[in-house]
């Protein structure tokens, strides 16, 4: 079993947690995020450090491992914030941003306009290199992904948008 909620959550400097109800917000340079938070999981803020504990039913304790880790995330993300960055491989293929939409090139008859949600930054630092950056790490891995999907990377020559870091299993070409 995890005990990751038995570890106490250190504020930095310029983070702030409120707490009214169920309802927990984390503010900080970076931006402003709420959670809900289920009553059978009590939350206590002392000082600079936030503490979660689960009632006495065994069911729960795997809610407040949850519960920790979003604030966890909450925490970071407002104050550094998170970053995906995306590669373009192939020829021809390229991004640019203009206004509130993602201009792709991404080898079609025709160009892909994607729409960029509130609360994330979508910077095309080159022509074939994309960074989706936020403060809330499900929004900017979930546009990451959006923008993965419009072209993955295929396993023969590798073309597609994939993530930086991420290692393409190639395969081998058929044989005569």
């Amino acid at each position: 079993m995890s005990r990751i909620a038995n570890l106490p959550l250190e504020l930095p400097n310029g983070v702030s947690l409120d707490q009214q109800g169920d309802r927990i917000t984390v503010k900080g340079p970076k931006g402003e995020i709420s959670l809900s938070v289920p009553e059978t999981v009590l939350v206590s803020v002392e000082d600079n450090t936030v503490s979660v504990q689960p009632s006495e039913k065994a069911k729960t304790y795997a809610m407040a491992g949850t519960i920790r880790s979003l604030l966890g995330n909450h925490v970071h993300g407002v104050s550094q914030g998170f970053e995906i960055v995306l590669e373009l491989v192939g020829v021809g293929y390229r991004a640019q941003v203009q206004g509130k939409n993602l201009n792709l090139t991404l080898g079609f008859s025709h160009p892909i306009d994607f729409t960029i949600p509130e609360g994330v930054t979508v910077e095309a630092r080159s022509p074939t290199e994309i960074a989706v950056q936020g403060h809330d790490r499900q929004s900017v891995g979930q546009v990451a992904a959006d923008i993965r999907a419009l072209r993955p990377p295929e396993p023969y020559k590798g073309k597609g948008v994939k993530y930086k870091d991420e290692r393409i299993q190639r395969k081998e070409a058929k044989k005569k």
